[in-house]
């Protein structure tokens, strides 16, 4: 059945009937907890994402990656990170695969990928909280595209440790949207920090911005969360 499936997934396109692929999809499920099911299940849908098979089979594959991909995915993902049609579900797959070398692959193709399509990988390097990317997040702060700056400032929000607020601290934004990204990221930095028994490195960010020079909101969300550190260490 699953090699009828595989020989369906040659075929398979936009509008035709998912029903004789989905024994893939199924087998990946069935692999839980069997790693040598899973190590066979993926090294087949590595093949077939290398193959000329269509867009909406590799984006297919991708999301059975999720399930069963491994470090051996990663290189063949990052292949796709650059093309349009398939960075997309290439990073969708690589946010969810647990092995440090899927993180390693978003932070590797930053450099190499046009802003659209950074912005995205930006996106699933906050997502899995890669604290590793700290320094090329940082480096992204000051970007001239501001879409760009402000994806790099969201996801150092989401990693939230204390790099990752000095990182943010340390930028000169180029724009108010940008500004306005970094004080939102440093917040959620904050939050993250009291979140894990940080208190005293949570109330210094808080206390940054809770002067007169901050806007009006800027200034309650920080009051807010000074008083939260009182609580916690009360």
């Amino acid at each position: 059945m699953l090699d009828n499936a595989f020989e369906a997934l040659k075929k398979y396109d936009w509008g035709t009937d998912r029903a004789p692929v989905t024994p893939i999809s199924d087998a990946a499920a069935a692999a839980h907890g069997n790693p040598e099911a899973r190590k066979d299940l993926e090294s087949r849908l590595l093949a077939a994402l290398k193959s000329d098979i269509s867009r909406d089979a590799k984006d297919y594959v991708c999301r059975v990656l999720t399930l069963v991909g491994s470090a051996a995915a990663a290189p063949v993902l990052s292949k796709l990170l650059a093309d349009e049609n398939h960075s997309h579900m290439a990073r969708f797959a690589l946010e969810r695969i647990p092995a440090p070398e899927a993180a390693d692959a978003l932070r590797d193709a930053l450099p190499k990928l046009p802003a659209k399509l950074k912005i995205g990988a930006i996106s699933s390097i906050g997502n899995r909280g890669d604290a590793h990317a700290v320094s090329a997040l940082k480096g992204l702060l000051e970007d001239g595209d501001a879409a760009v700056a402000r994806a790099a400032a969201a996801a150092l929000g989401h990693i939230g440790n204390a790099a990752a607020e000095q990182a943010l601290r340390a930028a000169h934004p180029s724009s108010g949207v940008v500004q306005q990204a970094v004080i939102d990221a440093r917040l959620a930095c904050a939050e993250s920090l009291l979140a894990v028994g940080n208190a005293g490195e949570a109330l210094a960010v808080y206390d940054s911005l809770a002067g007169d020079q901050q806007p009006r909101l800027v200034r309650l969300a920080a009051t807010r969360g000074k008083l939260a550190c009182a609580a916690k260490t009360a």
